[in-house]
């Protein structure tokens, strides 16, 4: 087993044991779900930390960026754990504010990214994509070049394809529902 393959399963395991929550959950779409995966709470914790470091720091390295960043709160953790792992040392991090302050300076991206520089947008958790939309747009106004997007976990609810359209550059995500809660009800 590769090291990469071992963090896919390392994060999969700390996913299914502490982020899925089984019960009825309004998501920030506004539609209810039976279940919900908080990734935050894999995420903030070390070995999950460390699994989607190493994996995400493969991925920026193989779609060419050197920034990891996204929408504030959701992408802050999977954007900062590249860093905290060897094969990361040449990445920074980033993250898109949902508003823009009125003091400092006044910026919508936030971190050591200039324009012109290639990032990696991540996310934790998507659904419907919206959020990581929105992230992707002002990236771009602040002249950031999009090289691909990664969520940690997908609920495979559409958001995809609304990213990638967004986006115009390569989506994947790290894992699905189908891979944390195969038995889900509203499994297709």
């Amino acid at each position: 087993m590769t090291n990469l393959e071992a963090a896919k399963e390392t994060l999969l395991a700390e996913l299914r044991e502490h982020s899925l929550v089984i019960g009825e959950v309004t998501l920030a779409s506004g539609a209810v779900a039976q279940y919900y995966v908080d990734a935050r709470r894999t995420l903030m914790r070390p070995g999950g930390f460390r699994a989607a470091g190493e994996l995400i720091a493969a991925a920026a390295h193989e779609v060419g960026a050197t920034a990891v960043g996204g929408p504030a709160t959701a992408a802050i953790p999977p954007s900062c754990a590249p860093l905290a792992v060897p094969t990361g040392d040449d990445l920074v991090a980033f993250f898109v504010r949902g508003e823009k302050k009125d003091h400092g300076l006044q910026r919508w991206v936030e971190g050591p990214v200039e324009p012109g520089v290639r990032c990696l947008v991540v996310e934790d958790t998507v659904t419907t994509g919206g959020s990581t939309a929105k992230a992707i747009e002002r990236c771009r106004e602040e002249g950031l070049e999009i090289a691909g997007v990664l969520a940690v976990v997908d609920r495979l609810a559409g958001g995809a394809e609304r990213i990638e359209a967004a986006a115009r550059a390569p989506y994947r995500a790290l894992c699905t529902i189908d891979e944390i809660y195969p038995e889900r009800p509203d499994r297709g």
